[in-house]
């Protein structure tokens, strides 16, 4: 059992978070001690002054099978703020330990988008028992985000927000603002609407304070404001924030009535989590979180395997096509490795920079000519300098011309083929409404793999190398 003194309870930047704001894991080893041993008091003493999110981070960090005695021990600490900031996987994890009525009080206490967040994910039976069993207002809200679609500015936003009408002024905003203690308590503006419910302008608060009670809301409001849709896809919608620099913003529903608003916090996640899925999705690799089932992450990459497995098999057939000459001149084996794997790294280059363009709106309809003809260029100027360099050297270490002209016809050939499938094909599973991020590397791979292979063994052919 760890000696530290439970009476006096811990200094969090001393005892247990490093110089990078990291639970240090002597700190872990003695909560996780001190639950092995019953003393749940002792646990809840170390844990205590923990901010929410390192509180969450504990979780994440304590092996799986010690996550729900954890939660037992730490049952008063662990309430909508740390379960917020939790990891979704380790997060559903808890959730499906504990009873319906306690996960409806934790979701009475999120806002609207982090309640939906925990009730998504739960199996449909259980959905309905903790909605049953919270209040009826509540229930609506949640009821109401649930029948948006999945990743949605609707699944995003907050109901909680200080709408006004138009013909107030300051003064009645202020009284308003100071005499309803319901209203939420973490905003950055107002927004005004009309008769409808339709947002016509928005007012900063730093506009309110500083402006006479009886000057008219309307004459101090912003009235160009950007509206979210409640349909439009949350990566479009941090793309948006991103864009216009916007602190929070209005969702409005198919009729443009006010219904919502996102905050720029919850965007923050968004930006992260979509950065992150595209790069994972360029390797196949799934969701790539180390909480992750296992079954899930092998059922996620074993298919992608399978698939560059088929591609390798594309690839090889056209090695196979020229036995002869590679059993005649067995340097040849050694050296188109050389010439697939160039173009290789090549295309994820150029898909790499294509995707990240895709996902940011960089590159559009109107500019995909001019980008193509960039990469082209590119290619090209790579290509060339490369098959000078590495015909050069095989020239130097072969004492044949006709070989290092091979080689480095070669490198070029397959550099600009390299180039224009890493533009090419993403740019065409976006046109097709495919996913560019998840699909385009293992195609692009194939057509630089077959590619390498054959300009250099048909060259090799054509040229009679022996």
């Amino acid at each position: 059992m760890s000696d530290i003194d439970l009476d006096t309870p811990p200094d969090t930047a001393e005892t247990s978070l490093d110089e990078d704001d990291r639970l240090k894991p002597e700190f872990v080893r003695d909560v996780l001690d001190r639950v092995g041993e019953g003393d749940a008091e002792g646990a809840r003493a170390l844990v205590a002054p923990l901010h929410p999110a390192d509180i969450a981070d504990l979780f994440e960090l304590v092996p799986s099978e010690m996550r729900r005695s954890l939660a037992a021990a730490l049952a008063d600490l662990l309430d909508a703020d740390v379960l917020a900031e939790m990891n979704e996987w380790v997060r559903d994890e808890l959730i499906d330990a504990l009873e319906p009525h306690e996960v409806a009080e934790i979701a009475t206490q999120l806002d609207t988008d982090d309640a939906v967040a925990i009730i998504e994910e739960l199996e449909e039976e259980d959905q309905r028992a903790v909605l049953r069993a919270m209040e009826p207002d509540d229930r609506a809200a949640i009821e109401e985000a649930l029948s948006y679609p999945e990743e949605s500015a609707g699944r995003l936003m907050q109901r909680d927000l200080i709408a006004v009408p138009e013909h107030w002024t300051v003064g009645d905003v202020l009284d308003y603002l100071r005499k309803n203690e319901d209203l939420t308590t973490d905003f950055w503006e107002v927004f005004v609407v009309d008769a409808g419910h339709h947002p016509v302008g928005t007012c900063k608060l730093s506009w309110i304070l500083r402006t006479p009670s009886s000057i008219a809301i309307a004459d101090v409001m912003q009235r160009e404001q950007t509206l979210i849709p409640v349909d439009m896809d949350q990566e479009e919608v941090a793309l948006r924030f991103q864009k216009y620099a916007l602190i929070s913003a209005a969702v409005v529903d198919q009729s443009d009535r006010l219904v919502g608003m996102i905050t720029v916090d919850d965007i923050v996640h968004i930006i992260q989590e979509e950065a992150g899925e595209d790069a994972l999705k360029l390797s196949g690799a799934g969701d790539g979180d180390i909480n992750e089932p296992i079954r899930f992450t092998v059922r996620t990459r074993l298919v992608w395997l399978v698939v560059n497995l088929g591609t390798a098999m594309v690839a090889a057939s056209v090695v196979g096509l020229f036995d002869d000459e590679i059993a005649h001149f067995a340097i040849l084996a050694a050296l188109m490795g050389i010439v697939s794997g160039m173009g290789g790294n090549a295309g994820t280059q150029t898909l790499a920079v294509v995707v990240r363009a895709l996902a940011t709106n960089q590159l559009t309809t109107s500019n995909t000519m001019r980008m193509i003809g960039r990469e082209f260029r590119i290619a090209l100027s790579n290509g060339l300098l490369l098959g000078l360099l590495i015909g050069l050297g095989s020239w130097l270490l072969y004492g044949r011309a006709d070989l290092a002209f091979v080689f480095g016809t070669a490198i070029l050939i397959n550099n600009l083929v390299a180039g224009l499938a890493g533009v090419l094909i993403p740019i065409c599973l976006d046109r097709a409404n495919v996913d560019p991020a998840v699909s385009s590397a293992v195609f692009v791979t194939m057509c630089t793999d077959c590619m390498g292979f054959f300009s250099f063994l048909g060259l090799a052919t054509l040229f009679h190398l022996h």
